[in-house]
């Protein structure tokens, strides 16, 4: 019994700033040589996004009144808030995303009813409370005291895919189970204003946002697409677990974020993806779309040119990273959210905007993280009407067997 993302919704802070005012602010406050303002002024402006969004709105102005997390009340100054502080503002506002989004899918897809959710699973590396966001997501959609919940936490930027895969092994033993993800990171909590490799390579990409999935295995009804699970892998590359961590400090999350990681990533692809190819009876052609976390504009590139894919493949990844940074876990479900809307746009352009009869693209999604951990997921993507016609071929053969 196969499963299947039947939607994906995205939530975001209101509050965003673009890439070229970041770059700026922060060689003023930051950059206290030529070297390092040359340094900033090239991550940011080669870094492939146009902006971020950010729960912390202080940064607009320099006014010396603003009292902020990251403000002086009294002087206005630049300050470096405590790690408890910082997770106080995360209690307040990842909850609000957490909700958003999970309730966002039943807006949007109103064909899905929220009775049928019987499992939540919640994932963040960016902060900590208890009653945590899966009694949130529950309580806000009203959802049965007795739903089944799940968080993952602390895992990093590769964290929804394991979360897709335990939603998998759900649905395919109990078909009638739903299962509700929900992908929150706010990454910008953790800024430091400091001069060293990791706090500027870590400013300059990490944003904040939620997504929210929604798995059954039910088959995609009322001419609505869904992402096929068919198949979702993990390995540890043999070098660079030094290279990327995440650690709690007492003035925020520190951060690893070694400037080799795009370097690492690119030679361990063939280990990470040939056992793939054998196990899942594909090959690299047969991949239509590259669901690549954008972890960095770099990243992209060594996987494009690694894998010598055209720009078109990996559209969703630099659009993401382009519209919104890195999320970090939330940013995979960003990609795929945009894979799922450009398929879904191709099925209904025609002239009588009926869905198209042959959309069967093979999805390969990726997401890295501390270890260095490489998560994939290998996708298929279905419309309603040729995942019916499958069906009855297969009862059809079934009469006759």
């Amino acid at each position: 019994m196969p499963s299947y993302i039947h939607h994906i919704t995205t939530s975001v802070p209101e509050n965003y700033y673009d890439q070229q005012f970041v770059r700026e602010f922060m060689k003023k406050h930051v950059a206290s040589d030529r070297m390092t303002s040359m340094i900033l002024h090239r991550l940011y402006t080669q870094s492939g996004i146009g902006k971020r969004h950010s729960v912390l709105k202080e940064f607009h102005s320099d006014d010396v009144s603003a009292g902020s997390t990251f403000r002086d009340a009294s002087t206005g100054a630049l300050r470096s808030p405590g790690t408890g502080e910082r997770n106080a503002l995360y209690t307040k506002e990842a909850r609000k995303l957490f909700v958003d989004a999970a309730q966002n899918i039943f807006i949007q897809r109103p064909d899905i009813r929220k009775e049928e959710v019987t499992h939540v699973i919640t994932v963040s590396c960016t902060g900590f409370y208890a009653p945590g966001p899966d009694l949130d997501v529950v309580n806000s959609l009203g959802l049965s005291p007795t739903t089944q919940r799940l968080h993952i936490g602390f895992m990093g930027c590769y964290a929804a895919l394991p979360a897709l895969r335990m939603a998998k092994s759900i649905t395919e033993a109990d078909d009638k189970a739903t299962v509700l993800i929900v992908a929150a990171e706010l990454c910008t909590l953790h800024l430091k204003f400091e001069s060293d490799t990791d706090s500027l390579l870590s400013s300059t990409v990490f944003a904040d946002g939620c997504a929210a999935a929604l798995v059954s295995a039910k088959a995609p009804q009322h001419h609505n697409g869904a992402l096929r699970l068919d198949g979702l892998y993990t390995t540890v590359t043999p070098n660079g677990a030094e290279d990327m961590a995440w650690t709690i400090g007492d003035h925020g999350f520190d951060m690893v974020l070694s400037s080799y990681i795009p370097d690492i990533i690119e030679s361990n692809l063939d280990g990470v993806l040939t056992p793939i190819w054998a196990q899942a009876g594909v090959q690299p052609d047969d991949i239509d779309i590259w669901a690549v976390h954008p972890g960095g504009r770099a990243i992209v590139d060594k996987v494009q040119a690694n894998l010598d894919l055209d720009d078109r493949q990996l559209a969703s990844s630099r659009k993401t990273l382009h519209d919104y940074g890195n999320m970090s876990s939330a940013t995979v479900l960003f990609v795929l959210r945009d894979v799922m809307e450009n398929l879904e746009n191709k099925t209904t352009d025609n002239t009588d905007h009926s869905p198209a009869h042959t959309t069967d693209k093979k999805v390969l999604a990726m997401a890295f993280g501390p270890g260095l951990t490489v998560e994939t997921g290998l996708m298929s993507y279905i419309n309603s009407e040729v995942e019916l016609v499958n069906d009855q071929h297969l009862n059809t053969v079934a009469t006759l067997l």
